[in-house]
């Protein structure tokens, strides 16, 4: 047999062998039950801590500005995100301590079971009232985030 034939062949032969592996496994694929489905990883926040400090303000800088610009604007934003009247914050006017400033730091820490005291809460109320609003602005945000589902199997 001519030397090229001998190639052709061989090629021909190679080629049968692993069409008919590559058929056997989809058949073996086809026939294949899942019993159970790879569990997806779900990443939530559960700590009983605040995911930002009081002064952590260049974790959201956009809050932060409109904090800064317009701090009645933004803290009426902030109640109504947290599901209270848009009007709640207004009412800090009338204290000598920020009612509505404070009833809503104690009700977001009760809301996502964070440590804390109203003592604290009293303080960081009334000596940091803008940055108060901002650190509950990004606990809503950073705890009511979508939960994203990862799958560990894929690379």
């Amino acid at each position: 047999m001519p030397h090229f034939l001998l190639g052709f062949s061989h090629s021909a032969f190679l080629f049968t062998i692993l069409f008919s592996e590559a058929n056997s496994e989809d058949a073996t694929m086809a026939n294949t039950m899942v019993i159970q489905q790879p569990k997806p990883f779900v990443q939530a926040i559960t700590s009983n801590q605040w995911s930002s400090e009081i002064c952590d303000c260049t974790k959201d800088m956009s809050s932060c500005c409109l904090a800064f610009w317009c701090f009645p604007c933004f803290a009426c934003i902030t109640a109504r995100e947290a599901g209270e009247c848009l009007c709640l914050p207004l009412l800090d006017g009338f204290g000598l301590i920020p009612p509505a400033t404070m009833s809503l730091r104690v009700g977001i820490r009760q809301r996502y079971g964070i440590e804390g005291t109203m003592c604290n809460d009293c303080v960081y109320s009334f000596f940091c009232g803008p940055c108060t609003w901002c650190q509950m602005s990004r606990e809503m945000k950073t705890r009511l985030q979508p939960v994203t589902l990862i799958n560990p199997h894929a690379r």
